[in-house]
């Protein structure tokens, strides 16, 4: 949805859809920098240090949507093809009073379904809602993909195609290792770590929408006609690899403590006041120091927090007593993601040993059923995904 000119390519799209018989509903996303100019004005403007600068953030930057929506809607009906824009709210798509990161309550599907009866494509402006008092509310990062499928199992589609920047899902970021391979499916699972761990193509909560909701999703590419990837059940994927693909992120800042007293509480004055304050926390490690009763922490957050999330823990000093703070915000976290980890073993000792061969120290470790995930300095990371892509076969034949 770049310009004019990308808004009559997804037209061009639509109509074939509908000429093979199908009832359409388009959710859009904004035109190409204007939600981050919408965003610049009101951060011009306003600190956004109240409830109501928030209110009055969504609806600015929501207004990039429903451009894009009426415009199309416009370009369908130029060519003879039926349309209507709908705002979020016009649906309406009802969500809490999270301004900026409202999550979805629910969606009445009426006016929807009665477009698609009188055979009239919908475009729905996505990333958008109303709240319970009548204002409008944003999603957060990637709204727009989270309103289509929740759109797309509300009205039961038949399956919920997401147009990107890429053609699929690949085993990694193709601009790392150009020996990336597209997959032709990618369980709910994998794409839910592959997502949270860095990969740029979804946003978790849009796969976490499709998985609960079985919505049979496909990412495609908005600039070919390529097959693209299928997000399916695990039971549909019939030969299962033992890693599916490797994620990286650089949004990592590391946090150690030391010296805390191994008392029962002491986790518990450490990691909730970072969760009042908003701050994610991700990897989480403890050591308990023999001899002397005492415990060393260490734990990541996002990078952009990191200054923050010192300041916290800083504050916390007179309650945990700890013996000394240390950071670091050159470093990434790169992860090993695959179902096929639950019937398979060696998996870690495999990642450990392809990094050690390339003399990469690792700083944190953390796994879960079906992912492997190392902390390691940042100016390794490019080096690290290739050298665990080559490891696990994941290299185009």
């Amino acid at each position: 949805m770049a310009n004019i000119e990308r808004i009559r390519n997804v037209a061009g799209r639509v109509k074939k859809e509908r000429d093979q018989g199908n009832g359409v509903v388009v959710v859009v996303s904004a035109m190409a920098g204007v939600t981050n100019q919408l965003v610049g004005y009101v951060q011009e403007i306003s600190g956004l240090h109240t409830p109501e600068s928030w209110r009055e953030y969504d609806q600015v930057v929501s207004s990039g949507e429903q451009v894009t929506s009426g415009l199309l809607a416009l370009t369908l009906n130029e060519m003879g093809i039926p349309a209507q824009s709908f705002a979020g709210g016009q649906i309406p798509l009802k969500t809490d009073n999270s301004h900026g990161r409202a999550r979805i309550a629910s969606i009445e599907s009426a006016e929807i379904r009665r477009a698609l009866d009188k055979d009239i494509v919908v475009v729905v402006a996505g990333f958008q809602g109303i709240t319970p008092d009548g204002r409008v509310a944003t999603l957060g990062r990637g709204g727009s993909d989270t309103s289509a499928v929740a759109l797309a199992a509300v009205l039961k589609a038949d399956r919920c195609d997401i147009y990107t920047d890429v053609d699929g899902v690949y085993t990694t970021d193709p601009r790392i290792v150009p020996a990336a391979r597209k997959l032709a499916k990618i369980s709910y699972e994998e794409m839910l770590e592959m997502a949270s761990l860095g990969a740029k193509v979804l946003q978790t909560r849009s796969v976490e929408m499709a998985m609960n909701h079985g919505v049979v999703t496909q990412v495609l590419s908005s600039f070919s006609d390529e097959p693209g990837t299928l997000l399916v059940n695990e039971e549909d994927i019939v030969e299962q690899q033992k890693v599916t693909g490797i994620a990286y992120s650089r949004d990592e800042a590391r946090i150690s403590l030391t010296g805390i007293a191994n008392v029962p509480g002491m986790s518990a004055k450490l990691f909730t006041p970072l969760a009042e304050a908003g701050i994610n926390v991700d990897m989480i490690v403890q050591n308990v120091t023999e001899g002397d009763g005492a415990t060393d922490i260490t734990f990541t957050v996002p990078r952009s927090d990191a200054d923050r999330a010192i300041k916290v823990v800083e504050g916390l000093h007179s309650q945990l007593k700890y013996r000394s703070l240390h950071s670091d915000k050159a470093v990434a976290k790169v992860s090993a993601v695959g179902i096929g980890m639950r019937s398979h073993s060696g998996i870690a000792s495999q990642m450990f040993q392809a990094l050690a061969d390339k003399g990469i120290n690792i700083i944190v470790i953390t796994t879960s059923e079906i992912k492997v995930s190392v902390l390691i300095n940042e100016e390794y990371i490019e080096l690290a995904v290739r050298a665990l892509h080559s490891a696990f076969g994941l290299d185009k034949e």
